[in-house]
Order: structure tokens, then C-alpha cells, then sequence
């Protein structure tokens, strides 16, 4: 019973925050004193602080704010993907206070080296934390394949088949798939909307669903394979298997052609480059076409581009919706809202991250060893 009035308190001050702990004990229907109980037990877990004065004590007495606490607790996301590794740390505010990126090339290497490498930037970033007085608490990875049972089963890009990822970190460690972290770290740490189809451009095109503010997975955790698609039935080959998937057209090899990055697709973008600019016109048409078969079944009310699809999306915005107004028809209506993420390139790490604070909020007991 203590453990779950300590996360009904908590969760009432992450949602509402902050208050007073007469107005907590109004709230959350617990007495008074049961509510003075639970937030000094907060108080030394360094999940919430006090401070200031704010109506709302006893008898109109100005009374002492509880709020979440961004000095203490903190979490750890961590993300690989083809040419990078990543790890940040955000605290229990959400607000991030490490970023660190090391270019590699990851593609068909051997699980056990990329895994080192992950491992010496994990033990790098926890020590600048821990430096900072943060204490790291739980971790979560972001991979570019898809997961049970916290095992990587499949990552075609790396050229990973189950593989168990376990020893990053000696603290509650999860794993889940890139697309669906990259759609909670838009929803927690973007623009604030609780329904929409978060798409994930990258090596492979990968979508997540939010829906009033929850992911959803499918019966087996395996929605959202939106790269697989197909957008041309005679098209080229994928790695997949089939034909004429969205990846051969949509995805970032497909983009870049012989050029090595984004930014210098961009470059080339704003430069009036012709060969850039089809090349992403014919990436728009091709997403275009996989988004109107996802709206016909998702009926989403917003669409949010992210990874290389949100710096492209100046270029890629029209012909997406050029082809969701052609096949979506007039029976549909109005399309859907189609706009730029707001986490950019830091979607999944984000996401990975917020996964352990929404732990943290949910069992706080679990800091107190209860």
C-alpha cells in the first residue's frame, strides 16, 4: 500500500506540479500526514524537492512547493545505429544534461566490438554525470532491429541476429526497437501531441504509433515496420526479401546516393543540385504512397517526419502531400497534418531515456528498496 501511495503522490506532482502538501493530501484523497510521510521519504530517494512558498498551506498560510527534483536521479538513454553510437542523460525534469555522439560505421561488425565501444562511452558518460552529483538510475537502448524478450533478433543493417545485450550498464537496463523510442521521445520531449504516426527515417524507414499518449506496439511488438511497405510491385529487391519496399526508395542509401551524409545532401539541396533534388522528390512520392495505405488503416490525425526526414523536410513536405491528396480522394477528407519533428536526430535517445523516467515515476518504491 505504501509503495502505491508513493507513486499516486509522485505521479500527481509529475502531472501537476508543484504543490503543496495540503494540496497534494486534496488531491490525491490521502491524509495529511500520510502525504508528510511519503514526500520525506521522496524527499531522501532525491526524486522531489522543496522550495518556495505558494498558497495553499492550512488555513490560506502560505505553504512550501513540492516538484520534481532535477538534481539527484537521473537516467540514461543510449542508441545504436548504423554510423553512430549516442548516449545522453536527462534528469527526472526532463531536462537533458549530457549528449555525446562517436561516429562509426557499424554496418555487418561484429556484436562484440560495437558493444564494447557502447559499453566505454556508457562508463565515460556515467562518470560526467556522477560528477555533476547525478546519480544514474536505469538505462535503456535504442536499436535499429526488432525485439523480444530483451534480445535484438533481428538488425539487417547491422548484421545482427539474436543477440542477448546485457553488461552496458550495472543499473534496470531495456532494449527496444529505434522507431518506437524515436515516437516516445517525440511525444515526451517534442511537440506535445499525444496522437500521431511518428515516421523515422534512417538506413531503414520505421514508424511508431501514439495513441492518447501510449505506444502502441501490436500483439507481438512488431508494428510500426513501415520501410517494408511496398511502394512499387515490380521494384527493386530488399534485404527483406521482397520487392519495391519504401526503404529502396525512402531510405538513407537511397537518399544519398554517392554523397556520405545528410548534410551534404542538404548542401546539395540548397545549392539547386538537380540530381539531389529527384532524388528526394522521388523519396517523397515513394513515402507518400506508404503513408496514404498508413492513414487508410491508422487514421491518423498528424503525421510527424523525424531522423534524416526532418532536415529533408522542406524538400520532401510537398511531394508526401501531393500523393496523399491524390489517394487519399475526397472521401477521406482532409489529409492529416504533416509536420517536422521537433527532437530532430535525438528522437530514440530521448525516447530511451524518457522510457526509465516513466519507470521511475510509476515505482518510485523501488529507489527506497520497498
Amino acid at each position: 500500500m505504501r509503495a502505491r501511495n508513493l507513486a499516486v503522490v509522485l505521479a500527481t506532482i509529475h502531472r501537476s506540479g508543484p504543490h503543496t502538501r495540503a494540496a497534494l493530501a486534496e488531491r490525491t484523497g490521502l491524509t495529511k500526514t500520510t502525504v508528510s510521510s511519503l514526500v520525506a521519504d521522496l524527499l531522501e530517494a532525491g526524486v522531489v524537492t522543496e522550495s518556495g512558498a505558494v498558497r495553499g498551506g492550512e488555513r490560506g498560510r502560505p505553504g512550501v512547493a513540492v516538484s520534481l527534483s532535477g538534481h539527484r536521479v537521473a537516467a540514461m538513454g543510449l542508441e545504436i545505429n548504423i554510423d553512430y553510437l549516442a548516449a545522453c542523460v536527462v534528469d527526472l525534469t526532463r531536462t537533458v544534461r549530457l549528449r555525446r555522439t562517436r561516429p562509426a560505421d557499424n554496418r555487418n561488425s561484429a556484436p562484440a566490438r560495437i558493444l564494447a565501444e557502447l559499453r566505454d562511452l556508457v562508463k565515460e558518460t556515467t562518470a560526467e554525470a556522477e560528477s555533476a552529483g547525478l546519480r544514474v538510475i536505469g538505462a535503456a537502448l535504442a536499436v535499429p532491429g526488432t525485439v523480444e524478450g530483451g534480445v535484438l533478433r533481428s538488425a539487417p543493417h547491422l548484421g545482427w541476429r539474436d543477440v542477448r545485450v546485457s553488461g552496458l550498464v550495472d543499473v534496470p537496463f531495456a532494449l527496444d526497437n529505434e522507431a518506437n523510442l524515436a515516437a516516445l521521445g517525440e511525444l515526451w520531449f517534442g511537440s506535445g501531441a499525444n496522437d500521431f504516426l511518428y515516421v523515422s527515417g534512417e538506413i531503414g524507414v520505421g514508424a511508431g504509433l501514439v495513441v492518447e499518449g501510449d505506444l502502441f506496439r501490436g500483439t507481438f511488438g512488431l508494428a510500426g515496420e513501415l520501410g517494408h511497405v511496398v511502394v512499387v510491385p515490380d521494384g527493386p529487391d530488399c534485404r527483406c526479401g521482397g520487392r519495391g519496399c519504401l526503404e529502396a526508395y525512402a531510405g538513407q542509401d537511397a537518399l544519398l546516393g554517392e554523397l556520405t551524409s545528410v548534410r551534404e545532401l542538404v548542401a546539395r539541396l540548397e545549392s539547386g543540385d538537380p540530381g539531389a533534388a529527384q532524388a528526394v522528390e522521388r523519396a517523397g512520392h515513394a513515402l507518400g504512397v506508404a503513408l496514404t495505405s498508413a492513414v487508410h488503416l491508422l487514421d491518423p490525425g498528424r503525421i510527424v517526419l523525424g531522423g534524416i526526414f526532418a532536415p529533408l523536410f522542406r524538400w520532401l513536405a510537398e511531394p508526401v502531400s501531393e500523393e496523399l491528396r491524390a489517394r487519399l480522394g475526397p472521401m477521406r477528407g482532409t489529409p492529416p497534418a504533416l509536420v517536422v519533428s521537433g527532437t530532430g536526430a535525438d528522437a530514440a535517445v530521448l525516447g530511451a531515456a524518457g522510457l526509465i523516467i516513466q519507470r521511475i515515476i510509476a515505482e518510485p518504491a523501488q529507489l527506497l528498496g520497498m
